[in-house]
């Protein structure tokens, strides 16, 4: 199994606050004989009586260390290869990128990331790790 992220549970419960029911955790996925992901989390939540529940799973990502750019190239590429499982596997499901607030308003402001998170259509979730809250979605 994984290793958790330093801010895992901050996430968890910042998505509970928001009225998601996490569902995975982690995510477990089978992708091929020996090729099995684990996604942080998976999470519902119900829209309302008469519409289908929403589905997410969320790649956490603290960036705490030296290289805020080998971070993100590690971030990125899990959050491709996860992508890609979920939308044989569990297509219903969203994928975001769990990103503290203090490197989404420095790191995630620069130029290269911003140009790879437009290109490969990065979705994002901005959590404050002391308030344990979701700051920002981004679709």
């Amino acid at each position: 199994m994984a290793a958790k992220d330093k801010f895992h549970d901050s996430v968890k419960r910042g998505l509970e606050k928001e009225k998601w029911t996490v569902t995975h955790d982690p995510l477990k996925l089978e992708y091929a004989k020996n090729e099995r992901v684990e996604i942080d989390l998976g999470a519902e939540r119900l829209l309302g009586a008469e519409k289908a529940g929403e589905k997410i799973a969320v790649e956490i990502k603290s960036f705490l260390n030296d290289s805020a750019l080998s971070d993100f190239h590690t971030a990125l590429g899990q959050f491709l290869n996860y992508r890609l499982v979920l939308e044989e596997l569990d297509p219903e499901r969203t994928l975001y990128l769990a990103v503290p607030l203090a490197s989404y308003e420095s790191f995630f402001q620069r130029e290269l990331p911003k140009a790879s998170v437009k290109r490969h259509q990065v979705k994002i979730i901005v959590y404050n790790p002391v308030r344990e809250e979701i700051v920002k979605w981004i679709d």
